[in-house]
């Protein structure tokens, strides 16, 4: 019982932390992992089981979350949640893709989804996870009417389940 009600809301706790954390936070955290700050953005990651996400009933007219859930052993949901630098708001008109690179091995690029959790919106897809890293998490963020594409690298240190 306690395993489903955690499958379940997991999604939600997550999405919750990565809004509080921008609430709570000091602006110059630089030196936490999951966190960056460039070119007057910034952006908090989550990493869950995929399995968690499993039962996530959709939202709107996106239907399931990013299509489905991948099968097999090793995967996970990245969330990015990215604001505003300057005023707080959330960044919801972005094209932003994702890229997981492990030690000498560079991972494949895919645009994350905006999606949104109990009004809260942040953007999100399926990464594959094989091993405890090291790995690196690259953001790119483009935005219409930007001068430039940002881009933003997390290092990260995967801790398998």
């Amino acid at each position: 019982m306690r395993l489903r009600l955690m499958k379940r809301f997991l999604p939600l706790l997550v999405v919750a932390l990565l809004a509080a954390a921008h609430v709570h936070k000091p602006a110059n955290a630089a030196g936490d992992a999951l966190y960056q700050k460039a070119s007057g953005v910034e952006a908090y990651l989550g990493i869950v089981p995929a399995q968690i996400t499993k039962d996530h009933k959709p939202t709107g007219p996106e239907g399931p979350m990013h299509g489905s859930v991948p099968e097999g052993a090793n995967q996970y949901h990245l969330v990015a949640a990215i604001f505003d630098a300057m005023s707080g708001e959330r960044i919801t008109d972005a094209i932003v893709t994702g890229q997981v690179s492990a030690r000498g091995k560079t991972g494949g690029k895919q645009r994350l989804d905006l999606m949104s959790i109990e009004g809260t919106q942040t953007y999100g897809g399926y990464f594959t996870f094989a091993g405890p890293g090291p790995y690196t998490i690259v953001l790119t963020i483009s935005r219409q009417g930007a001068a430039k594409v940002i881009t933003l690298s997390f290092p990260y240190e995967h801790r398998p389940r």
